[in-house]
């Protein structure tokens, strides 16, 4: 698995914000600036600091891990 960096603030307070910020942007991803795509990278952020949203983050990561396997073999 490839993993990526990404820089974060290290103020807990600017994570909070900008999960937030993100996963709201990603609701509205219909319209035309922001988009869906803002929603799983809200959860990244939050993951740092909240035990759902870590949980959620490693889910998607062992269901997405699982549908490449089977996308592999067949």
């Amino acid at each position: 698995m490839l993993a990526r960096r990404i820089k974060i603030p290290k103020n807990k307070f600017q994570r909070l914000i900008l999960g937030w910020a993100l996963i709201i942007g990603g609701l509205v991803g219909f319209l035309p600036v922001v988009g869906f795509w803002m929603f799983p990278l809200g959860i990244a952020i939050l993951s740092v600091d909240y035990h759902f949203a870590r949980r959620l983050k490693r889910r998607t990561q062992v269901w997405w891990g699982r549908r490449a396997e089977r996308k592999a073999n067949s």
